[in-house]
């Protein structure tokens, strides 16, 4: 698709959506001047990686909005609309047919009246957090935040409240860096489904809501003033008349609608344009220390460069230097030492020379119920393992913890989150302000590279080992719980004949008993005092890092 997307084009789509915000394309769109130009190789030359995001190590994640109401997982705004899913059902027998009640409905019940951010930020500081995280808006197309440019935002629907802004706070005052997460380049493809209809049934043919509201249709409604089709973006890929089977009507939405689409939407340049005025408003209000962008690279191409521009430039100006993380997907080649990398539910296979980041979830990225009654979170000791892997090879961890549209978090997370406190209390050492080894560990266990695999990667075994090293010791990170005699071959003699080991000791017991020869460093491990896991060795001497 061969889109135009020059400044001139950007400033008309601007000037189309209305008076508004028509004095802003009379303006430089509002984005930040200095030294970094809306360039790949300006972005490379000026970006350095903070310090704070390399010593953090771990942030968690508020992956909540209108989509965790329904308690049904994922992407439901888009999978409500389409006959025979699990989403649809429950849609139909909770909320009624999409027909005449749509995600608006739903984005309306999102109450928040059990949310305690403050109790929240404390429990995640307490678990190891060094940065939190706030969804400012998902593909739903709702900003949880003031919003100057989109009015389906939280103030005017749903919670009633500036969610983004709350948390800023709450995690300010605890003292941790705070981040936004947007993912709105996606809304205008991934719903268009809400412009479908039943293939088969009574309702057969008749198109669901965002087909069929428009703002006049909201006078006198809890909506009035607000345009559905802000909501819902648009009729960019409508499904044609005349199909009368589900498996053809998802066939058709896969094809034409279901992919990953960076671009904007044919023929309308003002999708884009808004996107970047609501970005650059997120960041100039909230002055996030992080951003994530749920996209391949940059959303929308030259947009993205001038929002990515914009960002480290106001950066600048509060800060002297670029002193925040703006992450993305997929980079190639020529972005990679422009932006964070981030890695979405996957793993690495080797130690990179840069910071990274993969993100993850317990459960699903939004709440489902599901998770708690059929007991499948990760548990604490999964979370940790992750953990010791990315920071072995230079990478952060960012974890979602999911609520439910009150705002509270049930009682398995609690748990969760207790298990890790407990490990940090002790283990903290290993994990912040580490920096990797000459090898991040050893192993049977094999990762495959890539994203979203998380289930290739096994069960880790009392043999694989990670190192990270600070203040001049080492630290080796046993995923399993060793029995007896274990063996860490990375410090042999015969492959590390420099360094000289003096003293070990585990942290939170005793120190270990060890001997070293050619085939590796002898330990003999206490037996696991019950629920403990990856227990951590602090390994100093002379040479060793």
């Amino acid at each position: 698709m061969s889109v135009d997307l020059s400044r001139r084009s950007v400033l008309a789509g601007i000037a189309a959506l209305g008076p508004a915000t028509h004095a802003l394309a009379q303006s430089p769109m509002g984005l930040a001047r200095g030294p970094v130009q809306p360039t790949w190789q300006s972005l490379v030359d000026h970006y350095r990686y903070p310090d704070w995001f390399r010593d953090a190590k771990l942030g968690l994640w508020s992956h909540w909005g209108p989509q965790s109401v329904p308690e049904q997982g994922d992407w439901y705004g888009r999978l409500m609309y389409l006959q025979g899913h699990p989403a649809y059902d429950h849609h139909l027998k909770t909320y009624g047919h999409p027909t005449r009640s749509g995600m608006m409905e739903v984005m309306n019940r999102w109450a928040a009246d059990r949310w305690d951010p403050d109790a929240l930020i404390a429990r995640y500081a307490k678990a190891g957090a060094k940065y939190f995280v706030s969804l400012a808006n998902h593909h739903d197309n709702l900003d949880c935040y003031d919003s100057r440019y989109h009015a389906w935002n939280s103030l005017r629907v749903g919670p009633k409240r500036d969610v983004v802004g709350t948390w800023a706070k709450a995690a300010r005052q605890a003292g941790l860096k705070f981040g936004v997460s947007n993912h709105a380049a996606h809304s205008w493809h991934w719903y268009q489904t809400a412009y479908g209809y039943d293939p088969t049934g009574p309702l057969k043919g008749q198109r669901y809501d965002a087909f069929t509201l428009r703002a006049a249709d909201g006078r006198g409604k809890w909506w009035d003033g607000l345009d559905p089709q802000q909501l819902y973006t648009g009729a960019h890929a409508v499904l044609p008349n005349g199909i009368d089977t589900i498996a053809a009507m998802a066939a058709w939405h896969e094809a034409n609608d279901g992919q990953w689409i960076e671009t904007p939407p044919p023929n309308d340049p003002g999708y884009a344009a808004k996107w970047l005025l609501r970005q650059t408003d997120l960041i100039d209000t909230y002055k996030p220390d992080f951003c994530y962008f749920d996209d391949y690279e940059l959303p929308f191409g030259p947009i993205g460069l001038q929002a990515a521009a914009d960002y480290y430039n106001r950066s600048i100006a509060w800060h002297g230097t670029i002193d925040v993380v703006l992450t993305a997907k997929q980079l190639k080649p020529y972005a990679r030492f422009g932006l964070v990398q981030d890695v979405e539910r996957g793993f690495t296979d080797h130690l990179w020379d840069e910071p990274w980041q993969t993100d993850t979830c317990i459960g699903d990225w939004f709440y489902n119920v599901a998770r708690l009654t059929d007991k499948s979170y990760k548990t604490a000791e999964q979370v940790i393992q992750r953990l010791a892997d990315v920071v072995s090879k230079n990478g952060n961890l960012l974890l979602s913890i999911p609520q439910p549209g009150d705002g509270s978090i049930d009682g398995e997370e609690e748990k969760i989150l207790d298990g890790m406190s407990r490990w940090i209390a002790v283990n903290d050492a290993a994990i912040f302000g580490s920096r990797p080894w000459r090898i991040y560990g050893e192993g049977p266990t094999k990762l495959q590279a890539g994203m979203q695999n998380e289930q290739s990667s096994g069960v880790f075994t009392p043999r694989d080992v990670r190192f990270t090293t600070n203040k001049g010791a080492l630290y080796a990170l046993f995923l399993g719980w060793p029995r007896g005699e274990v063996t860490i071959e990375a410090l042999g003699r015969h492959r590390f004949a420099e360094g000289a080991v003096e003293r070990v000791t585990l942290l939170g017991g005793a120190t270990i008993a060890h001997r070293r020869d050619a085939r590796g460093l002898h330990l003999t491990m206490p037996a696991n005092p019950g629920g403990g896991f990856v227990p951590v060795l602090k390994i100093e001497g002379r040479g060793l890092v």
